[in-house]
Order: C-alpha cells, then sequence, then structure tokens
C-alpha cells in the first residue's frame, strides 16, 4: 500500500504540484525566533519576492528588493524580511552549484558506462534534484548521492555494490542498533519500567572558524548546542569546562539550548569554541497496548501540539489528501499513528538541503517524495496533528554504537494513557519478525543520542543579532559578528565523546 503512495509522491498530479507552489510562496519563511519577520500574505511587494525567490528568477528578484529597501516608510520588521530573502538566494546558490556535466562526472566515478539516456530518465523522474536560476538548471550538491538512494536501476550500475540503509545509516552500524535495540526490549519488560539501561557520558563539542572569516581583533560570537534536561531520557547534566572559560549557559527553560561564548579573532588563525560536559542517558521502551489506547483530551498545555504552526506544520490541501489516504478506517488512535509512521517510514532518506531555504518543510518533503531525518520528522508530526495526536519536534545529535556519529532530528507523540512517547520515523521499521523489535522506534529510543532541543525555531538565550544559518534547527552551531551572521562555508564543527560508567550488563 505505503510503497504505491510513496511512488504517488515523486510523481505528483500537476494539481497537487500547483496547491504546493501556492503554500510554498505564501506562507512566512521561519519564526521571530529565527530573527526572521513572518512573511505577510498581505504584503503584495514581499510576497512577490519570496515568490521570484522560489522560482530560481534571483536577477528580477533582486531588483524588487532594492527598489523596497529604498522605501524610507519601510518597516524595520519589513526590511529585515526583504533582507533575508537576499541572504536565502546566497544560500540557495551554494546548495545548487552543480551544472549537468558536473553531476554527470561524479555519477561516472561509480557507473563509468552512464549514457546520457540513463541520466536524462533519471532526471525525468525527479531523482535529481534541481533547479532554474535565472534560466540556467542548477543541480543541488548532493543530487549524484542522492541518486543511488532514489534509483535501485542506478544502484544495480554501480561498479562496486555496497550497502545502503534506507534510514541513511551504514548496515554495520544497523546491525548494532538492532541487536541493542533487543536488549533495551528486553530489560524494560524484565524491571517493568520504561527508561532503563543508564549510561554515563562525556562530550566535548567543538565549532571553528576559518582563518581569515572574520577581521583580526574582531568580536566572534557563537552558540553551541547544550543538552535539555528531561527526565527519563537524559539527567544528571554536569559542565565542565569551555574555551574559552567565559561562558554562559542557557536556562534549562530554553527550548534549543545552548552555551554562549565569545573571543577575537586572530590573525591567520582559526577560531576554535569548545566546551565539554557529562549527561546520564536513558533508554526507553513503552509497550503499547492498542485496545488502552484513547483519544487524548485535547488540555490547553496539549492544544499547540495538534495545531498549525506555519511555516512548517500547515493542513494543506495535498497533505489532507495523503492523510486520508494513510489513516483510511482507522478510528484507534495507536493504529493511526502506525500507518503514519509506516507510510513516512517508505519516503527514502535522502541528504536535503538546508532548511532555511524550504518554505515548508512539510509540504517540500511530501512533494519531492524524499527527505531527510529533519523532513520526515516535520512531515510526521504534521500528519499525526491532521489526525488529532498531539505530536511535537525533539533533535539532536546521535552517536551510533561505534565510529559513527551524526546531527538527528526525531519527534514524541502522545498517546493516552501512556503520554509523550518517542518516535524515530528515521530508524523507522526494524528487519525483524519480532513484532516489538520491528516497531520498537514507535515508542522506543536507544541511549545513544542527546537531544539539544525539544521545539523547533525557538529563540537563543542570548538572542542572535543577524539571521540564524538554520533558521529550523539548533545542532551545529550559530556563529556571527558584527559584521552579520557567519553561514556553514566559514566554519565546521566537530562532537567527541567517551563513556565514563557503562550501563549495566544486559
Amino acid at each position: 500500500m505505503f510503497v504505491g503512495i510513496a511512488t504517488a509522491i515523486r510523481r505528483p498530479s500537476p494539481c497537487v504540484l500547483l496547491l504546493v507552489l501556492l503554500v510554498a510562496v505564501i506562507l512566512p519563511l521561519a519564526s521571530m525566533a529565527s530573527g526572521i519577520p513572518p512573511v505577510d500574505a498581505g504584503d503584495r511587494a514581499l510576497s512577490a519576492v519570496v515568490e521570484l525567490v522560489t522560482a530560481g528568477q534571483f536577477q528580477a528578484a533582486d531588483a524588487r528588493i532594492d527598489a523596497a529597501l529604498k522605501q524610507s516608510a519601510l518597516s524595520p520588521d519589513a526590511r529585515r524580511a526583504f533582507e533575508f530573502q537576499r541572504e536565502r538566494m546566497q544560500r540557495m546558490r551554494l546548495d545548487f552549484s552543480l551544472t549537468a556535466d558536473q553531476v554527470k562526472a561524479k555519477i561516472r566515478e561509480q557507473v563509468p558506462n552512464l549514457t546520457d539516456a540513463e541520466f536524462a530518465s533519471w532526471d525525468a523522474h525527479g531523482m535529481l534534484e534541481h533547479m532554474y536560476i535565472d534560466g540556467q538548471r542548477m543541480y543541488f550538491n548532493r543530487a549524484p548521492s542522492n541518486l543511488f538512494r532514489l534509483s535501485a536501476q542506478a544502484r544495480a550500475l554501480r561498479k562496486v555494490q555496497t550497502p545502503l540503509n534506507s534510514s541513511g545509516f551504514p548496515e554495520n552500524v544497523v546491525e548494532r542498533m538492532t541487536g541493542y535495540d533487543r536488549s533495551v526490549i528486553r530489560r524494560a519488560q524484565a524491571t517493568g519500567h520504561s527508561s532503563v539501561l543508564p549510561q554515563r557520558v562525556e562530550v566535548t563539542q567543538t565549532l571553528t572558524v576559518n582563518a581569515g572569516a572574520v577581521p583580526p581583533g574582531k568580536t566572534i560570537r557563537a552558540w553551541i548546542p547544550y543538552p535539555r534536561s528531561i527526565p527519563g531520557q537524559q539527567e544528571d547534566i554536569r559542565f565542565v569546562s569551555s574555551e574559552p572559560s567565559m561562558h554562559r549557559i542557557a536556562p534549562k527553560s530554553a527550548l534549543q539550548r545552548t552555551v554562549y561564548l565569545e573571543q577575537p579573532a586572530r590573525a591567520g588563525k582559526p577560531t576554535v569554541f569548545k566546551i565539554t560536559y557529562d549527561v546520564t542517558l536513558y533508554a526507553q521502551y513503552h509497550a503499547i497496548d492498542p485496545a488502552k489506547v484513547t483519544p487524548a483530551r485535547i488540555t490547553p498545555e496539549l492544544a499547540p501540539y495538534v495545531a498549525e504552526r506555519a511555516p512548517h506544520i500547515v493542513f494543506t490541501e495535498p497533505l489532507q489528501v495523503f492523510s486520508r489516504q494513510v489513516a483510511g478506517d482507522a478510528t484507534n488512535p495507536y493504529d493511526i499513528a502506525r500507518r503514519i509512521f509506516a507510510a513516512v517510514d517508505e519516503i527514502p532518506w535522502a541528504g536535503a538541503r538546508e532548511y532555511s531555504t524550504i518554505p515548508d518543510l512539510s509540504a517540500y518533503t511530501l512533494h519531492a517524495g524524499h527527505g531527510d531525518c529533519g523532513e520526515q520528522t516535520m512531515l510526521l508530526i504534521t500528519l499525526m496533528r491532521m489526525n488529532g495526536i498531539p505530536a511535537r519536534w525533539q533533535s539532536g545529535w546521535t552517536f551510533t554504537r561505534g565510529d559513527y556519529d551524526d546531527i538527528h532530528d526525531w519527534a514524541e507523540i502522545y498517546l493516552a494513557p501512556y503520554g509523550w512517547i518517542p518516535v524515530d520515523v528515521t530508524y523507522g521499521r526494524l528487519d525483524s519478525t519480532d513484532l516489538a523489535l520491528k516497531w520498537f522506534y514507535l515508542g522506543g529510543l536507544d541511549n545513544f543520542r542527546i537531544a539539544f532541543n525539544d521545539d523547533f525555531s525557538r529563540p537563543f538565550v542570548p538572542a542572535k543579532q543577524f539571521f540564524r544559518s538554520d533558521t529550523v534547527d539548533s545542532q551545529r552551531g550559530e556563529v556571527e559578528w558584527d559584521g552579520g551572521n557567519l553561514y556553514y562555508d566559514k566554519w565546521d564543527y566537530g562532537f567527541k565523546w567517551k563513556i565514563l560508567s557503562p550501563q549495566p550488563q544486559q
């Protein structure tokens, strides 16, 4: 059933494409928390610029932005919104930086006998993400690698056959994950507790600004993500040290928590920021009995988690159609949740363009027919909310039982009488005939991840002065100086960890 739906997503009808485009050009780009004033649909000049940028008509958009910024009566919020559209174009140029010949050359590294007909066929079927920028067809810089996740034919033609997992993780990592998750279930069943196997971990995160990115002597301001205190998931957070030593930790109430640091740039040398902390992490497993699940009573506390939240959670007509297809005749909230989980799990993982360039992550993922963890998660949250199931965002970093680590996004949903339970649709259904293990990530979670965020597009403490590089998530960090924001091409980030006290034996 869901394979057919996923295929339909990749090749939407013209009507669906039109609806998605209309949604994309009238919705705000991000919340005020990201430093970007919302786009007022009634502001025709700004909406027109947003539409031009989305369509890749950058020269025309630039001209209109210039004209708008010359208006003396322009409000500060409107000025900032126009300025972000110029910033957005620069980011889109970085994402869409390859010509067709360059894409072919990269594909031929794995498919030496690639023909023009094969390339044209994959391109026509949406397997190679691209856009026209001022009339020139430009391809997403991850399109060549994404091709082998989206096309079985392309995978079969590779000169070296290496396994690719649908969740985006190496096969050996997935095997270790599955074995470990089985032990989580056993421990939870044996103890009767939903949070089990605590382990104490020391983590060092770095943010390194390139030499020359900021003039010598000028102060660089940095925000490094920092874990939130979440009972039963991650507890007893202890700050160890920072470089520079002066720092400011955001309060526990900050939904996107960070450590703020600043220091001057030095001539010819990179500027390094570093924090170290300890945290106790728990694995989770909630054994859900569908017969006990009832529709949640939507209290004032739960109401925000079943509501729309523009720009990325909007109940558009294409999403409503898809939701009806997925939920079908199910009435039990757990049955509906499982159908949504399975449907989004069918959407293949692929490397994503920067979130700040996408007007609506949910609509984009439905239209594209592929997505990374954050895009899949936002689509899942939207579908859950559309069906009356409270759902919210969680994200941070995962170090998946070995030498593999990456930033990652997942969700939580509220099922009465169980309360909030974790959901990781990117890890998805595990390859097992044991149903508890197969559906582990619908109610279960490993303890090899750290959550920095319990929501998206929320304010930093202290606030950023300039636009955020990621207007949605907060996993890599953010950097700025008095001259403006420093985008990802100006700095790098890193994680190191060690287990201080291992969890009990299985």
